[in-house]
């Protein structure tokens, strides 16, 4: 089937497409539009793999479920649209930036500039009706995304994956950590921040791991 998404991904992913499972989703998801609002906003859906190619990925940071409230979500997990409230757990990813590598807080929540830099910001699932979190799990989407990182697993080296929490780290657990670099903490949300994501020094590890291997850091 026909779906819009960056030619590099189209490429890797083309098999999911054809899947029952994956047109399944897709008729899920345009049933529910007929009803409900459903964030991100349909052009959107697929964005992270827009702003960062499958040969330019460097970094995967492994999300849950997009924003549900109205403006927020723009298909990149942890980040928001610009002008829009810093959410608990990108409040708490800024603090540990600024902690970790001296970074003031930015003004935007928009993360689209560490994906164009190579950081996937893939969300397990990739839609959610508004106002009702998890609406959208079980419905195919993470097949889909265990696909991608499957992908990367296996056809790229020396990644750096950065599982949050136990729901990332129990996706990622298949990951070859023998190829790549996997750094884990709990969760930077309130409930969890202070039992180990303060303090886990993830964004100045990546740079370094990315140099290590001749790679350029990322400017968080």
């Amino acid at each position: 089937m026909s779906v819009k998404i960056a030619p590099s991904w189209h490429e890797q992913l083309k098999e999911e497409f054809e899947k029952p499972y994956f047109k399944n989703l897709i008729s899920f998801i345009k049933e529910d539009i007929k009803n409900h609002t459903i964030y991100p906003p349909g052009k959107l859906i697929f964005n992270a793999f827009e702003h960062c190619s499958f040969g330019d990925t460097k970094v995967v940071i492994i999300g849950q479920d997009p924003y549900h409230g109205p403006g927020q979500a723009n298909g990149l997990s942890f980040s928001v649209n610009d002008g829009v409230t810093f959410p608990p757990s990108l409040r708490n990813i800024f603090k540990e930036i600024k902690e970790d590598l001296g970074k003031e807080m930015p003004k935007s929540g928009n993360l689209e500039r560490w994906a164009d830099q190579g950081v996937l910001l893939l969300n397990a699932t990739l839609t959610v009706r508004a106002h009702t979190p998890g609406s959208h799990q079980k419905k195919g989407w993470e097949e889909f995304t265990d696909a991608v990182i499957r992908k990367i697993t296996e056809k790229k080296e020396n990644i750096v994956f950065i599982l949050w929490g136990a729901y990332a780290q129990k996706k990622g657990a298949f990951i070859d950590k023998e190829k790549h670099c996997v750094l884990q903490s709990p969760h930077p949300s309130p409930f969890s921040a202070d039992r180990g994501f303060f303090g886990n020094k993830h964004f100045s590890k990546t740079n370094a791991y990315l140099e290590q291997v001749g790679k350029k850091p990322i400017d968080w």
